[in-house]
């Protein structure tokens, strides 16, 4: 869409705020609102912000950043008010001269994709995420009570979820997510939404959107949505599963089961222990590997379920491999950004698959294991020459320097899951 598109929406649909959103490193989400009629100066010119405020950003002698609006990214916030309506857009990230900061992970994946589609490739990447609803206490506060006690694929009354996962897709439908299927997950109170697949720019876009109308919707229905990894000990973790469909010259090559797709994911495999700070990036993440399926060995299988990689059955366009380490406190750019580089890297390598996982015993005895902890996980990232030419060093460092400040925090207290809870719960 061009500006003179965006004028007649926001007339259209009464808008009189426009939030810019944009993600830390870490992929928290970050927003500012400008009234609607300072949409022109924001398209031309870009709005600044603190950029030293931001963990990971610039330092308070470089601290100014601009936002400028993705334009395609244009939507009305369904929770918010009809009448004076709220919009949003996402937003790239630069200096004052217009150069892309380096931490802006939309402008890196954008341009993956680019490079991908001159040498012939596409993709499709469908992310599925799991989440709790707790109930909160009289001042709107998250406790940590589940919402209900009901298991995978339970019905009414023993799911009481599933009207809220209703509203969850028809604020999705109207966001333009198409929503595909919705249902209880194994823990007390854990749910799962999918949603179409898409380019990966978009898949990752429309990720964060489904993560701020998830907890929209929650909030005002007087509960609390939880994307912590491990919140209730004991129970099964929140996943986000990462579905990656390759294509060259439009044709899916995980349909065709073609050597390059078995190579891209391989590609994958080999890299995934350098890439776990990303796809795992706090303390409570590893409490979840390893248990209730979520893998703990850089395996794969068509079957089994419990492997880094799984190829499921599928006909056609769904064709694809499903990477299951990864959990919703990602930043989805950067994640995506690796996993997509590592792919094209077993493919130029014309990578082999290693030899598929049957059974558990044989994947954990045929394979590498994953970082078992946070800390593991970082020093494997700080060594990766791969990973170092994908992520700006400046950005590298940043983060990996704040995924070590977590571990030694987490060490120093001393109250194991308890801190855990204090520190994360009522952000992630």
């Amino acid at each position: 869409m061009d500006l003179e598109d965006i004028r007649e929406l926001l007339a259209e649909y009464e808008i009189k705020f426009i939030r810019l959103v944009f993600c830390d490193i870490s992929g928290r989400q970050k927003n500012i609102a400008i009234m609607a009629d300072e949409i022109e100066h924001a398209v031309r010119h870009g709005v600044s912000f603190d950029a030293s405020a931001i963990k990971g950003f610039l330092n308070i002698n470089e601290s100014d950043l601009l936002l400028f609006p993705d334009l395609d990214t244009f939507s009305v916030l369904p929770w918010r008010p009809v009448e004076r309506a709220v919009a949003r857009f996402y937003c790239y990230i630069t200096y004052p001269d217009r150069r892309p900061f380096e931490g802006d992970g939309r402008y890196l994946l954008k341009k993956l994709e680019k490079e991908s589609g001159k040498r012939g490739y596409s993709f499709l990447v469908g992310p599925e995420c799991e989440f709790y609803l707790f109930n909160t206490d009289d001042k709107g506060f998250p406790i940590l009570s589940p919402y209900d006690d009901a298991g995978y694929f339970d019905m009414a009354p023993l799911d009481r979820g599933e009207n809220i996962r209703r509203e969850i897709c028809f604020a999705l439908e109207s966001l333009g997510i198409k929503p595909e299927r919705s249902h209880h997950e194994h823990g007390p109170g854990q749910n799962e939404i999918d949603f179409r697949c898409s380019s990966p720019l978009k898949a990752a876009d429309d990720l964060m959107t489904f993560k701020t109308a998830v907890k929209a919707i929650a909030q005002q229905n007087g509960l609390f949505a939880s994307f912590l990894p491990k919140p209730l000990e004991g129970e099964s973790g929140s996943g986000l599963h990462i579905n990656l469909s390759l294509y060259e010259n439009d044709e899916n090559l995980f349909e065709k089961n073609d050597r390059k797709a078995m190579s891209f994911m391989s590609g994958i495999l080999r890299r995934m222990k350098e890439i776990t700070v990303f796809s795992n990036p706090l303390v409570s993440s590893y409490e979840r590997l390893g248990h209730f399926e979520a893998p703990s060995t850089i395996s794969w299988s068509h079957q089994n379920r419990s492997t880094l990689v799984r190829i499921p059955y599928a006909e056609g366009h769904d064709c694809r491999m499903e990477l299951r380490s990864p959990d919703p406190a990602v930043n989805p750019y950067f994640l995506i950004s690796l996993l997509l580089s590592a792919g094209f890297e077993g493919i130029v390598d014309n990578l082999v698959a290693p030899e598929e996982a049957v059974c558990d015993m044989i994947s954990t005895r045929a394979s590498e294991s994953l970082p078992s902890s946070l800390s593991e996980a970082v020093e494997l990232a700080r060594r990766s020459d791969f990973v170092a030419k994908v992520i700006s060093e400046k950005i590298l460092k940043e983060y990996l320097d704040d995924r070590a400040t977590e571990v030694s925090e987490y060490e120093k207290s001393g109250k194991g899951h308890d801190y855990l809870i204090s520190r994360y719960f009522r952000f992630i």
